[in-house]
C-alpha cells in the first residue's frame, strides 16, 4: 500500500466518524473519553512536516486521454486533497468521479455533517459539488480556468444521505471566456441546474498568480 492510499484509507475513515458525530447522540462520559482520544490524535498528526498540495497541470492530460464512457473511479484528478474529490482530505466530500464523453460526471453521497435544512444538503455544498465538476470538465479539454461567475438555481431540495449525481459539460467558449453548464440530480430527477463563466490561464501562472489577467 502507498502512502497516498493510507492518506486516502485514514481520512475516508475520519469523514465517516464526521457524518457520524453528527447524525448520533454521544453520552457525556464517551464525549470526555473522545476528547482525550482525538486530542492524542491531533498531538501524533501534527508533529509530522507540513506538507504543501502540489498542482500537477500533466495531470490534464490523462484526463482528456481517459476512454468516453469510462465508468471506473478515477481516483482524484488533481489532488488527493481537493474538497470535493479528493480522498485523503477527511474535510471534503470524497466524490467519485468519471467522463460521459465530454460531460464531467461527479456521484456523492452527500453525509450529515453537509446537511442544512433537515434531511437536505446545504446549499453551499452543492453549489461547491458543482463548481468542482465544472473543473473536471476543463480537464477533458485540457485547459486550466478559474471560476469568475457561477449561478445556481435550486429547483428542489438536495437530499443528504442518499446518492446524487453532477454533471457539467462546456457549451460555449469564447477565447478565454468559457461557459459552463450543469446539473445535479437525485433519484433520476434534475433538482439543481447551473452556468458559470471560467477564464482561462495559462498553467504555468496557476500556482503564482491569483490574477484574472
Amino acid at each position: 500500500m502507498t502512502s497516498d492510499e493510507r492518506r486516502i484509507r485514514v481520512a475516508t475513515l475520519l469523514r465517516e466518524l464526521g457524518h457520524a458525530f453528527v447524525a448520533h447522540d454521544v453520552a457525556d462520559d464517551e464525549l470526555d473519553r473522545l476528547a482525550v482520544d482525538v486530542a492524542n490524535l491531533l498531538e501524533r498528526v501534527a508533529v509530522g512536516d507540513r506538507r504543501t498540495v502540489a498542482f500537477e497541470p500533466r495531470t490534464l492530460a490523462a484526463i482528456a486521454e481517459q476512454p468516453a464512457n469510462n465508468l471506473t473511479h478515477v481516483h482524484h484528478y488533481l489532488a488527493n486533497d481537493s474538497v470535493v474529490a479528493g480522498g485523503a482530505n477527511p474535510m471534503g466530500l470524497g466524490a467519485r468521479h468519471w467522463r460521459e464523453d465530454d460531460v464531467a460526471v461527479m456521484q456523492v453521497v452527500i453525509g450529515r455533517a453537509f446537511e442544512g435544512a433537515p434531511g437536505r444538503s446545504h446549499g453551499g455544498i452543492v453549489a461547491t459539488l458543482i463548481d468542482e465538476t465544472m473543473g473536471f470538465v476543463l480537464g477533458l479539454h485540457g485547459l486550466i480556468a478559474l471560476t469568475a461567475r457561477l449561478d445556481v438555481t435550486y429547483r428542489a431540495a438536495v437530499p443528504v444521505d442518499q446518492p446524487v449525481v453532477a454533471r457539467a459539460w462546456l457549451e460555449h467558449r469564447d477565447g478565454r471566456k468559457l461557459r459552463i453548464l450543469a446539473t445535479v440530480s437525485a433519484a433520476g430527477r434534475v433538482v439543481v441546474d447551473a452556468e458559470s463563466l471560467f477564464i482561462a490561464i495559462d498553467p504555468s501562472r496557476f500556482v503564482t498568480s491569483s490574477e484574472f489577467d
